[in-house]
């Protein structure tokens, strides 16, 4: 299996992510576009992951390689490759889609539940609930062909899907105590206290089996996305 990571910024990275790809013995390849965005033709690619950042998806005057990796989603999309994307990653997937992408009622920082939507049958199935891993300012509009997954008392649209193969998530399942020592380090300035806005250390504070289990869920996910007969 080839997996293609698009990534925004160093210090958000895989993850959890980065040992179910070691598992499974695929190749990974990166499009860093802090360094060059250049991107692999898509008949090598078995599944595109689209990584978080703390830039917004309408910031293409100041980032024009924001339109490529639009359009390089959109044409994954059709062309029915498996496509996960995470907070940034959603909402790439959201505008790619057609759909807006704005500032969301609340900025949603910290440990918070995300309440599972009634879907369709063989739609990826959340947990009733689940506390999971925030760090956006922003939301989406759910494209006309998506199925509403999930949502979050600051945020109707956490999570959707589109098809069998794709799936976008507002918020991080993939995150481990690194990854948010990572986010802390270089985004700790939007710590302002607000009503979803945990402090540095509610952040830290939590046990060692959220992380388990967000990461477990992360797992569920991916396996859904590859799995033969999709």
């Amino acid at each position: 299996m080839h997996v293609h990571v698009l990534q925004h910024v160093p210090f958000e990275g895989l993850g959890s992510i980065e040992a179910w790809l070691r598992q499974k013995h695929a190749s990974i390849t990166w499009t860093r576009f802090f360094e060059a965005g250049i991107l692999p033709p898509l008949d090598t690619v078995d599944l595109i992951i689209a990584l978080g950042g703390p830039m917004s998806v309408n910031d293409e005057s100041e980032l024009p390689w924001l339109v490529d990796e639009k359009r390089f989603i959109a044409a994954a999309i059709e062309l029915g490759k498996p496509v996960l994307g995470i907070c940034l990653g959603a909402q790439l997937i959201a505008t790619a889609l057609g759909s807006r992408v704005t500032p969301g009622p609340e900025k949603e920082i910290g440990w918070f539940p995300v309440r599972a939507e009634m879907s369709a049958a063989g739609s990826f199935a959340f947990p009733t609930s689940t506390l999971a891993f925030h760090w956006h300012g922003e939301t989406f509009d759910l494209p006309p062909q998506a199925m509403h997954l999930a949502s979050s008392e600051a945020c109707r649209h956490q999570a959707f899907q589109v098809g069998k193969r794709v799936l976008a998530l507002q918020f991080h399942l993939e995150t481990t105590p690194e990854s948010a020592d990572a986010l802390i380090a270089h985004c700790g300035n939007e710590l302002v206290a607000q009503r979803f806005v945990q402090t540095e250390a509610a952040l830290r504070g939590v046990a060692t089996s959220s992380y388990e289990g967000i990461n477990t869920l992360m797992a569920d996910v991916l396996e859904y996305l590859t799995r033969r007969g999709n």
